[in-house]
């Protein structure tokens, strides 16, 4: 945001929370396809009971990760797009 320190108006607090609604919504969208892709198979299959087992606790291990992992990129990536220009007036490097 282009405010150090001071208040930000309407659009960039609108700008924000469109962007962690985003973030929050396509992360559990990944986490929950990641879930389903490692735990399915025990869940829909007869396997034997350590191969069950095994793959829910990856699946649970791993779909948190996932999920923290890209509330983070998503908010670090807009927080970076949000940054001024290093030379006023351009609107990008090459221009």
């Amino acid at each position: 945001m282009e405010t150090y320190g001071g208040r930000r108006n309407q659009a960039e607090r609108d700008a924000m929370t469109v962007e962690i609604g985003y973030a929050l919504c396509s992360a559990l969208f990944a986490a929950a396809i990641l879930f389903g892709a490692v735990a399915g198979p025990a869940l829909l299959f007869e396997l034997p009971g350590t191969v069950e087992k095994l793959l829910v606790r990856v699946a649970l291990t791993i779909a948190p990760v996932v999920f923290v992992a890209r509330v983070i990129s998503v908010l670090v990536r807009f927080r970076r797009e949000g940054a001024q220009p290093s030379q006023p007036g351009r609107t990008s490097p090459d221009s």
